[in-house]
């Protein structure tokens, strides 16, 4: 069962008024759950807002103007028109890139996908660009064999651009329409290492004509503000797309979802709840918030 990130805040204000001293309480225990002070600040300026208007007279009146506000954040990040599902192209060969730092489960994350898309009826093809790490490739190997999907690789130590040139070009022959990439973990620090996500982004787009449809950074969700500045980093390499947390267990504060989707628009995609292959889902505002309340 998750923490509720806004558990306390309901405790805190039930028989309450709405004032100052409680929004107080609510801005330090919002900081505590990993949420930044810019949102912070965002979050009860806009119940302030509410109280002005009438629609945070009792304390349950607050409490869904609060959730109604963090589902309006949520949801204001992604595409124009709203949505988070995940892209594919319009026609040919569609393109995913994964990148984050090392440790986070983006491998893991690859074959449960994998797995999941394959049911859906795709082809997917993977490709392990992570030719830093030891046993990284055998670990995309293994997952390629649970979600029974093939598995493009070199040696350790090969240009993770050709690696990625070599899986397209094997997608195209073997009529597979799901290209998902593995990269190496990187410290969004290492310039060397970002320039190579950016060679990686570069192959893509000139061996298909577009960039990647998706390119996912995918955190660990105790991770807390160090994940802003993962978003904003890895950006500038690979525009980012969308995210996927992992490791969504009872642990995760979930502060750091609202921090993200406020302050770089960027929108969680999915949902790493388990070791399983299963164990990954959409992520969904409303449902998230609900949880985060109960």
């Amino acid at each position: 069962m998750l923490k509720g990130l806004f558990r306390n805040l309901g405790a805190a204000i039930t028989g309450r008024k709405l004032d100052e001293a409680l929004l107080e309480e609510w801005e330090e225990q919002l900081v505590m759950g990993d949420v930044s002070l810019n949102t912070t600040e965002y979050l009860l300026n806009q119940l302030r807002e509410a109280a002005r208007k009438g629609d945070a007279a009792s304390d349950e009146d607050a409490r869904h103007s609060l959730q109604s506000i963090v589902v309006d954040v949520l949801d204001g990040a992604g595409d124009s028109d709203g949505q988070t599902a995940l892209r594919f192209a319009p026609e040919g060969l569609t393109v995913w890139l994964f990148v984050g730092v090392n440790g986070v489960g983006k491998t893991t994350t690859i074959g449960k996908l994998a797995r999941r898309m394959a049911r859906e009826g795709h082809r997917p093809l993977l490709v392990a660009g992570d030719t830093f790490r030891a046993a990284a490739t055998e670990q995309l190997q293994e997952w390629g064999r649970r979600a029974d999907c093939p598995v493009i690789a070199q040696q350790q130590g090969a240009d993770p651009a050709a690696v990625v040139y070599d899986g397209i070009a094997a997608a195209k022959s073997r009529g597979r329409d799901l290209v998902m990439i593995d990269t190496a973990g990187r410290l969004h620090t290492k310039s060397n290492l970002m320039n190579e996500l950016a060679k990686i982004a570069r192959v893509v787009e000139r061996e298909t004509g577009r960039p990647p449809e998706e390119t996912l950074l995918v955190i660990d969700a105790s991770t807390g503000q160090n994940g802003l500045t993962q978003a904003r980093s890895f950006t500038g390499s690979a525009p980012l797309s969308g995210l996927i947390l992992t490791k969504w267990d009872g642990t995760a504060k979930g502060g750091i979802v609202l921090t993200i989707a406020h302050e770089t628009g960027l929108p969680v995609k999915l949902l790493g709840v388990g070791e399983t292959l299963d164990d990954i889902c959409d992520f969904d505002a409303k449902e998230w918030t609900q949880t985060m309340f109960s």
